[in-house]
């Protein structure tokens, strides 16, 4: 997951290849520590390369940022899409759709998430509203998949609605950070985990309801 130190910003690196380099530094420097402490030395010195040629190729932190999250974001959305609009039915439920699809897409670069959910931007800035916007999205998918499911249930309160989304944003950002501190566990290892979480929670309500 740590991108090294090294001297990949000497000459003779194919531009193409160092952007990725930046990127791949800047991305997880921006997930650890926030956009507010993350500095354009550190992500700098991680690769090996300038300050004016960091500069050069993106230009200042915020449009680093920027150049960080657009491909995060644009890919989670992507993911989520395909995976509520998967209709087979020997297809996992959806909320395990989903999660498989939010680990693949994070497997490499599981910081990524937090450059999306950062809660040190700039408030009125490009970077807010830019991270802004996916998380709306993402937020009126979760709105679309919790209503469907409440209501195959037999509930239609919009709150309930509500309360299940936010919640629903809490467990994903949860499970990644869980994910971070458990460098082992591979997409396939955490859905299989969260399929196994989910069994034992509706075994644990159902008998819970059973005994009132």
């Amino acid at each position: 997951m740590t991108t090294p130190s090294s001297k990949a910003g000497t000459k003779g690196v194919p531009r193409a290849d160092r952007e990725r380099q930046i990127l791949a530094a800047a991305t997880e420097e921006f997930g650890r520590h926030g956009y507010e402490a993350t500095t354009v030395a550190a992500i700098a010195g991680r690769i090996g390369v300038t300050k004016p040629l960091l500069h050069q190729y993106f230009g200042g932190k915020q449009d680093l940022y920027l150049a960080c999250l657009d491909p995060v974001g644009d890919q989670l959305l992507d993911a989520i899409h395909a995976a509520m609009a998967e209709h087979d039915t020997d297809a996992p439920p959806t909320p395990l759709r989903v999660l498989s699809a939010l680990f693949t897409a994070l497997d490499g670069r599981r910081e990524a998430w937090f450059v999306l959910y950062d809660p040190t931007l700039p408030p009125g800035s490009d970077a807010a509203r830019r991270a802004a916007y996916y998380r709306d999205a993402i937020d009126d998918l979760a709105a679309t998949g919790t209503a469907e499911l409440l209501h195959t249930a037999g509930t239609t309160d919009p709150l309930d609605a509500d309360a299940l989304k936010h919640a629903w944003r809490g467990l994903c950002t949860a499970l990644v950070r869980w994910w971070i501190n458990h460098p082992d566990q591979s997409p396939e290892a955490m859905t299989r985990r969260c399929a196994r979480l989910t069994e034992a929670a509706h075994t644990i309500l159902g008998t819970g309801d059973g005994e009132r």
